[in-house]
């Protein structure tokens, strides 16, 4: 159903959000499944290749995060043009190349893990195990670029299950080939860290394979060809201009973080574990509203097309809604099974107890981020990035001034309440910028 300017009703406009989150949502899950079972082999093969993993994923993880922020920025030009296929297949093209600089750029930081290792002070035990993982991981680097290229072409073409599809072909290759190379049942050699590295490179190649294929087949491309050609360098800028403060949002929240890991850790072992476990509990909920929030980018860039601001600000509030609801359904189903669920992370009471403890709180954090985050998504939508990364700089610098002394005077608790206000206080000023520059956006649209 429509209202009579055109728009979908609120309650359409939701179910439509949902309907395209759930894939999103369901590939993400599947990819961070498949991670738990490369640690869990490796673990069982051999406590130092376990390491060797660890210090690679240190920064193998930012870096194919910040890739896919920066080209999340596509997804909105994609939706302007997706009724123009010249225009759109220009887009493409030199959103490529935007993926072909990140992509390298991070590709680079994985390679040089090893030196980053030696510099940072891991022993020598650790970095011996790494042999060829940190270039394979570099080459995976790259086509994760490829894939979320695609995967973002796709999201904003409304094309959110061959995003799924893809997804599920790379982490179930990737579950499978770990099996086979990294202990080596039966007859098969044991490769170790190797093996964890190849079954990793073939994910990533099956899954960019799937998206690029589902992307050339897409009825909006019709008779076109994807060739990379040369780059439009005003273009590639236009597309950076809203990708990058992104991937810059992204490390920015990394580091933050890492500086709360680290302030948790000094209270004591213990408050380390309930802390690490929070922070995993935290991003199977916030996940949801991360595809939520890339579900409601294209919602956001149909309406700027047609300079309809209430339809811009009403893409952003069925985002909340969904959101909210995704992750109050969440939070509902772990607090009613904490007992079974918190087993799966530690068998230590003490820990267990702290965790259901902490449990309100971090629910109550992971809301406030959820919220904050569809507002950043809704300023994709409207490609005004900027503001939000600045918003995001100032209050997550706060909090890593004060994670220290709170959890020296309060504990986790004091660490935990401090993250919720710095969130609440993002959802006001993420708030006033959609607010502002959705308005502004509609005003005097972006040049493509």
């Amino acid at each position: 159903m429509t209202t009579k300017n055109g728009r979908p009703t609120a309650a359409a406009q939701i179910r439509q959000v949902a309907a395209a989150a759930l894939p999103l949502y369901l590939s993400m899950i599947s990819a961070s499944a498949g991670a738990l079972v490369d640690t869990a082999v490796l673990g069982h093969h051999k406590t130092a290749a376990l390491a060797g993993l660890a210090v690679t994923m240190a920064v193998f993880g930012p870096a194919t995060a910040a890739i896919a922020g920066a080209q999340r920025g596509v997804m909105p030009f994609v939706t302007e043009h997706q009724d123009e296929p010249a225009q759109l297949v220009s887009v493409l093209r030199n959103g490529m190349w935007l993926a072909v600089a990140t992509g390298g750029l991070g590709a680079l930081s994985v390679a040089a893990v090893p030196w980053i290792g030696r510099i940072g002070g891991v022993p020598d035990a650790t970095l011996d195990q790494l042999g060829l993982f940190p270039v394979l991981l570099a080459a995976a680097t790259l086509l994760t670029a490829v894939s979320t290229t695609a995967g973002s072409a796709l999201i904003g073409l409304g094309r959110g299950r061959l995003v799924m599809r893809s997804g599920l072909a790379g982490t179930g290759a990737a579950v499978v080939l770990s099996l086979l190379l990294v202990g080596g049942p039966g007859p098969l050699p044991s490769l170790g860290l190797a093996g964890a590295g190849i079954a990793m490179l073939t994910a990533s190649a099956i899954s960019a394979v799937v998206a690029q294929i589902g992307l050339r087949r897409s009825p909006q491309l019709a008779g076109h060809s994807l060739r990379l050609g040369r780059p439009q360098p005003a273009e590639v800028i236009a597309l950076a201009r809203v990708g990058i403060p992104l991937a810059a949002t992204v490390l920015i929240k990394f580091a933050v973080l890492g500086v709360l890991a680290f302030s948790a850790a000094r209270i004591s072992t213990e408050a380390a574990a309930v802390h690490s476990v929070a922070v995993s509990l935290v991003n199977l909920m916030f996940t949801a509203a991360v595809a939520v929030g890339q579900a409601v980018v294209p919602v956001v860039a149909e309406r700027l097309k047609e300079q309809d601001l209430a339809g811009v600000r009403a893409g952003a509030l069925s985002g909340l809604v969904v959101a909210a609801g995704a992750v109050l359904l969440l939070g509902g189903l772990l607090s009613v099974a904490r007992g079974p669920v918190l087993a799966v992370f530690s068998t230590d009471p003490e820990v267990r107890d702290g965790l259901v403890d902490l449990l309100p709180l971090v629910l109550a954090t992971t809301l406030a981020d959820a919220f904050q985050a569809l507002f950043g998504f809704g300023l994709i939508g409207v490609r005004r990035t900027l503001p939000s990364m600045l918003c995001f700089a100032a209050c997550y610098g706060v909090l890593a001034l004060l994670a220290g002394p709170a959890a020296a005077g309060g504990g986790l608790t004091a660490l935990w309440g401090t993250l919720a206000v710095v969130n609440v206080v993002l959802i006001a000023a993420q708030g006033w910028c959609f607010r502002r520059y959705s308005a502004r956006a509609v005003a005097a649209p972006v040049p493509v």
